[in-house]
């Protein structure tokens, strides 16, 4: 599951910790004027983003199993807060609250409770969604190639250390995040498409607050070795 929501946190929220200006221009090889200016505008656009909520639907394609697809909201506000609610068939809680993440699954009466940083398992996304990330460090940018027929700013991110490709398309006038395809080092994939994205929302504590259910099995993850 969090192969395909930290990439979209992450995406939704590319800022900088400092609040100038900054290049977003990838390492190596020069790159485009054109291909820099969109970086630039996402940069400024992210940097200035507090918090965000939208609907969202999943569909995850592994290699040798059936399609999944599911729908819901997500929330989120800076630093590392969020929640992801997930509607039937397959409902699903995912909160953090900025030190714990915590997973409860209805069906099992069950929550998993992981420390933030463990959970997130990688310096760079943990850097990400506590607002401190850096693209240039972390990806390579390119643009799509063919761009698909959506009207969409269409851009390929290679993770630098994580093993995986981002699609995204963001949105040409807003440059909200629209959709966001992930391919990992197994060829599995999921894509993840926004709708009714609000930036800069106030959502108060409560909602980044999580309170195990009446009778719900807890179970706290083992420490990372």
């Amino acid at each position: 599951m969090w192969k395909a929501i930290v990439p979209a946190i992450l995406m939704m929220l590319v800022v900088a910790a400092p609040a100038r200006s900054e290049t977003m221009a990838p390492s190596g090889p020069p790159v485009s004027k054109e291909l820099k200016q969109v970086l630039d505008r996402l940069q400024r656009h992210y940097r200035d983003t507090r918090s965000f909520s939208a609907k969202f639907s999943e569909e995850i394609a592994t290699v040798g199993a059936p399609k999944r697809i599911r729908q819901g909201t997500v929330s989120f506000r800076k630093p590392g807060r969020m929640r992801w609610e997930f509607q039937e068939p397959e409902k699903q809680t995912i909160v953090s609250d900025g030190e714990t993440l915590y997973s409860y699954d209805p069906d099992l009466n069950q929550v998993v409770e992981t420390p933030l940083k463990q959970a997130l398992k990688s310096s760079s996304a943990t850097s990400f969604l506590l607002g401190i990330g850096n693209i240039n460090r972390d990806f390579k940018a390119a643009f799509a190639s063919p761009a698909t027929p959506t009207g969409l700013v269409d851009l390929i991110l290679d993770a630098k250390a994580a093993g995986y490709k981002i699609e995204v398309g963001l949105d040409p006038k807003t440059y909200n995040l629209i959709t966001l395809t992930l391919t990992d080092q197994l060829g599995d994939t999921t894509r993840i498409d926004f709708s009714d994205v609000h930036d800069n929302v106030e959502l108060p504590e409560s909602i980044f607050a999580f309170k195990a259910p009446a009778g719900a099995d807890v179970v706290t993850a083992p420490a990372a070795p």
